[in-house]
């Protein structure tokens, strides 16, 4: 019970420290997207730093985060895997649904960071556009973040990773660097309570371009579940894994 009070109370907290920061920063926001992106920062920051000594959770990144232009693609099993993954590199932007443009704050500075709205069943439409505006100098470059299963994923659950992936992996050209991560263990899809320990987000070694998109779909998930499913065992998850996503 008490651990649910804590986890709660970092929850309400954490909801008023994004608006703070979002005020704060708004005036450098608006003049530039690197007012932006040290916004969300900040953000990420504060959320770790409380959830430290609120819950006793901490977070250790693994690996080399990238720098470059690169594409990330990652486990996604929770909020904390995202705050991690974007907080560890300098430039990050997401491809996200389109809904969320629309959430207040989020919406607004996930325009101003990059990221690339796509509604269900045209997400090709909207990664073309993104060639296109990156060419023209309309967007920055940056660490594209995308989850190849489309969603979160508890721990233990197997889903399919979608091959939209592997068709931008070949679109953009670029190195991709794999992300293995086992926060789900610590702080859940769904629920209040999150657990103390070390939740772990692995950067694994860089897949180089040139690879055929099958083939590169089959080495990512390989690559992203074997690391992950290390990751779960040394966290101290024992439950078998189900074959069909939630």
């Amino acid at each position: 019970m008490i651990q649910w009070l804590r986890s709660l109370l970092h929850i309400v907290q954490m909801y008023v420290a994004m608006l703070v920061v979002a005020i704060v920063f708004f005036p450098f926001a608006v003049l530039s997207a690197a007012g932006a992106h040290a916004a969300c920062h900040a953000f990420c920051r504060w959320v770790f730093w409380t959830l430290g000594w609120m819950v006793g959770l901490k977070c250790e990144i693994r690996g080399t985060p990238p720098v470059g232009e690169v594409m990330i693609a990652a486990k996604h099993q929770s909020f904390m895997d995202v705050m991690a993954i974007y907080n560890a590199v300098p430039r990050g932007k997401f491809i996200i649904k389109r809904q969320l443009m629309f959430a207040p704050i989020l919406g607004q500075y996930g325009l101003r960071i990059g990221c690339v709205p796509v509604n269900r069943g045209k997400r090709g439409t909207a990664i073309k556009k993104m060639l296109t505006d990156v060419r023209n100098g309309k967007q920055q470059g940056g660490q594209l973040i995308i989850y190849p299963q489309g969603t979160r994923i508890a721990p233990g659950v197997k889903a399919p990773y979608k091959a939209g992936t592997g068709a931008l992996y070949d679109q953009l050209g670029q190195p991709c660097v794999p992300v293995a991560t086992n926060v789900g263990v610590f702080w859940p899809k769904h629920g209040i309570t999150r657990k103390p320990g070390v939740a772990v987000v692995e950067f694994l070694p860089q897949i180089a371009p040139g690879m055929a998109p099958k083939a590169f779909m089959a080495h990512l998930e390989d690559t992203i579940e074997t690391a992950s499913n290390a990751l779960l065992v040394e966290a101290g998850f024992r439950e078998s894994i189900d074959e069909n996503a939630d």
